[in-house]
Formats: structure tokens, sequence, C-alpha cells
């Protein structure tokens, strides 16, 4: 069965079956997502979920990043990916066969592997052989799936719930048998909605906490002997059965135990990816004309008929969440990008969207849907003046594409330092300390320092 050379793959791979490019870029996730949990860390909605979990009580198990203070590590992994997931900046989309697989899979893995590997004692090598086999069967469960166009399902919610499985149950020593029983039983938790991105919602990123805690659970009831359905995958109830309109199952064993996907598309920007195109356009007019706000009579964004009919082209609205708003909406990342001539976390809080001279560009951008159909990750801008210039640029595939334009190790880097410094949270002596053990993770005994340097000023 398919399920058996899963687990097995999961359980039975050892470190020194990858090669070292595969360790480099699971290294340089855990930095990434790392980061974006430290810059994350403050975003709305993350102290009212540490209220709720501190109240809970429990065994102090696993450390809450950044605020400090140990929880059961079902919970720290919750709150850790919640916050990695905040500005929306974490590294995503595997490429199998050349091709991106669409989906948000780090901001659950990796902090499911860092809360384990602290609750269980592990070291670098065995935090990140869980993380890099974890991630390898989200790819490509993600790969083999293909969603009813009917059904708009959140794939983190859903396939990154076997991923955090995996790696819970790696770090716990679950035989095979458990593990296969841990996938069934997260199968009764599968979950996400993408109404809360078309809402834009503080819940737009509760599915990517709710797989990091409820793989950590699954694992840990199968620990405790539960038991499940044999076959979570392809069993007449199964997730195939259930979630798919078909499935795609040479992409769950091919070169499996040979190949190791993970996210690769490490992003520059904290936004939706698909705003990226229009944003590098935007950056692009910026330096190259003196673009006056005042001066710009309109500004068209042209993307593909996807985006054009979904949340990212809504009218950009004041609401509630207002940083939800922004990072979802083409008008408001291309006008601040246009207007600020950079893009930082600092412009997606709530003083920044609410500055007068970017709302008054915001609502100069129309959005059109006129581009293929295919040309999924480009965009075009045109600035019209109101002197009559036009100013126009167009981005096939946005900075941070693994096949065009990655983002360098030393980008990545930096963006963690850029993360830290946001968060106001870490001097800049732990954050250097804290980068060098990562950039050494394999070398790490345990993760102790990590967590001590990312918890304190």
């Amino acid at each position: 069965m398919i399920i058996q050379e899963l687990a097995r793959n999961v359980l039975n791979t050892e470190f020194d079956a990858f090669d070292e490019e595969t360790v480099e870029q699971a290294k340089l996730r855990v930095i990434d997502i790392m980061g974006c949990a430290i810059g994350g860390a403050k975003a709305p909605g993350c102290q009212e979920l540490l209220e709720l979990i501190r109240g809970w009580g429990g065994r102090g198990e696993a450390t809450v990043l950044v605020h400090g203070g140990k929880v059961p590590a079902h919970l720290a992994a919750w709150i850790n990916s919640i916050m990695a997931r905040s500005f929306d900046f974490g590294v995503l989309a595997p490429y199998i066969d050349g091709k991106p697989v669409w989906a948000h899979i780090a901001e659950t893995t990796v902090p499911v592997a860092v809360t384990m590997a602290e609750a269980r004692g592990a070291g670098g090598r065995d935090l990140l052989a869980a993380l890099i086999v974890g991630d390898d069967l989200t790819a490509r469960l993600t790969a083999a799936s293909a969603y009813s166009p009917a059904v708009s399902w959140d794939s983190p919610g859903i396939v990154n719930k076997f991923g955090a499985t995996a790696i819970a149950g790696r770090l716990l020593g679950l035989s095979e048998e458990q593990l296969i029983h841990a996938f069934g039983i997260v199968l009764n938790m599968l979950a996400g909605s993408f109404q809360t991105i078309q809402d834009t919602s503080h819940s737009f990123k509760l599915a990517q906490g709710l797989a990091a805690r409820d793989g950590v659970v699954s694992a840990e009831l199968a620990a405790k002997g539960w038991t499940a359905g044999k076959d979570a995958f392809f069993g007449k109830y199964g997730y195939f059965q259930i979630y798919c309109e078909s499935s795609h199952p040479e992409y769950l064993t091919k070169d499996l135990g040979k190949k190791f996907y993970g996210d690769i598309t490490f992003k520059p920007y904290p936004s939706c990816r698909f705003t990226h195109s229009a944003i590098d356009c935007a950056l692009e007019l910026a330096s190259k004309y003196s673009i006056a706000a005042e001066d710009v009579e309109e500004i068209v964004i042209n993307v593909a008929p996807m985006h054009y009919n979904s949340p990212l082209n809504q009218p950009f609205e004041i609401k509630e969440f207002m940083h939800g708003s922004a990072i979802f909406s083409l008008r408001y990342t291309t006008a601040s990008a246009l207007l600020r001539k950079s893009v930082r976390l600092e412009h997606y809080t709530k003083e920044m969207i609410l500055a007068p001279d970017v709302l008054a560009l915001v609502g100069k951008a129309e959005v059109k849907g006129e581009l293929p159909p295919d040309q999924i990750e480009a965009a075009e801008v045109s600035v019209r003046m109101k002197d009559g210039r036009i100013f126009t640029a167009r981005k096939e595939k946005p900075k941070g594409n693994p096949l065009t334009e990655p983002l360098s190790r030393e980008e990545i880097l930096q963006k963690f330092r850029d993360n830290a410094a946001f968060s106001r949270s870490l001097s800049r002596e732990n954050t250097e300390k804290a980068l060098d053990l990562l950039l050494h993770l394999e070398e790490a005994e345990d993760i102790t320092n990590l967590v001590r340097w990312v918890t304190c000023g």
C-alpha cells in the first residue's frame, strides 16, 4: 500500500540520505519561517490567542517563541505557526518536475519541527530530518491532489495536517503502524476554507496553525494507542475520495526516498504571492521615473482572470482586520510600493495603511483581468499621469521565483534580521546568535539555546 511506503519513508530515512542541497534548503526554510514567526509575534490576533492558551494552562513542554513561557506542545505549535503566517511572508510553493505546487507548507511544518524538537530534547539533525521528510510528504500529497473546482478548500488546513503528523510522529518515535493510525486520526480533523481570505479576516491564518496543533495531537494519540482507518489516503472514505475530484498518485512514490521536496519560493514582500509581480512593476516604475502621487491620474493593474475574480480584486476597504485587507489587495500593495518606493513590514501596520496619501493613491487604482489565463504569476502596471504621460512595466515572474530570480542566501538572512528588527523583541546580539545556530543547525546537540535567543531581548 502507498500509505505504508510513505510512512516508512517518514520514519526510516536517515539523515545521511539527504544531499547537501536538500539540507541547505531545509535550513533556509527554518531560518525564513523562524524569522517570520519573530516578525509576526505581535501581529493582530496573536496576543488574543496567547492569552487564551496561557489561560488554559497545562504542562509546560515547549516555548512560545518571542513571548516566552512554556505550554503544552500542541498549543505551542499552534501559536508559533499562527505567528509565522501572520504577515503572509513565509516561503511557499515547492517545485516538482519544474512546476510550482501552490501551497503554504513550511509555516506549519517548521513550527511543528522546532516545537517537537524542543519538547523531545532532540538535536538539529533530528529536527532537520523530521522536517525534510514531513515537507516531502506534504508536497507530494499536494501535487497528487486535484481539488474539485466547485469547492474552495484551503490546502494548509488539509494536506499540512498530514505533514505535521509525520514530523511529530517521527520525533515521538512512532512505529510504522502507529504513524498510519496517526494519519487516520488526523483525517478526522481536516478543514480549511477560502472564505476567510474572501473576507480578509483574522482567520486566514487559522488553518495554518490548526494543522500544526492537530498534527501533534494526532501523533500523541497514536502514541497512546489510539487506532484509526488503515488507509487515510486511498480508503473508501479517505482523503482523496472526500476532498479531491481526482488524484495523481504517481507523485506520491516517484523517486521516493531519493528526492525530497519542500517550499522553495522565498518571498521578498510580506503579502500574498500573487501581488508580487505588480509590486515589482511598481518598484520598477518608482525607480525609473519621478512619480508624485498628486500627479497620478490612474493606476491600471492587469493580471490573469483568476486574480481578477478573486479577493485580490476586491475594493480596498478599511475593515476591523485591516492588515488582512492590505496583504490581499492588489490595489493597496501596488499603490504602497509606488508611493514608498520600497516594501517593508511596517507598511502593513495600521498607521501606514491609514496614511491619507496611500489611501488617495489606492483610490486611483483599477484592476483588469486581461492577461492570458495561464500567466497567473504575471502582472502589468500602467500609471497614467495628469499631464497625459503613461508609464508601464510588466513582470512575467516575480522576484523570488526559484527558477528565474531566486532570493539569494544573503537576502534570506537579511530578511531574518529585518523581521527581528521589526519585532523590537530581540537584541541584535541575540538575533545574530540565533542566526548563527540556524546556519549550523545540523551541528546543534539540542535547540535550547535557539529557543532562548529568540525569546528574550
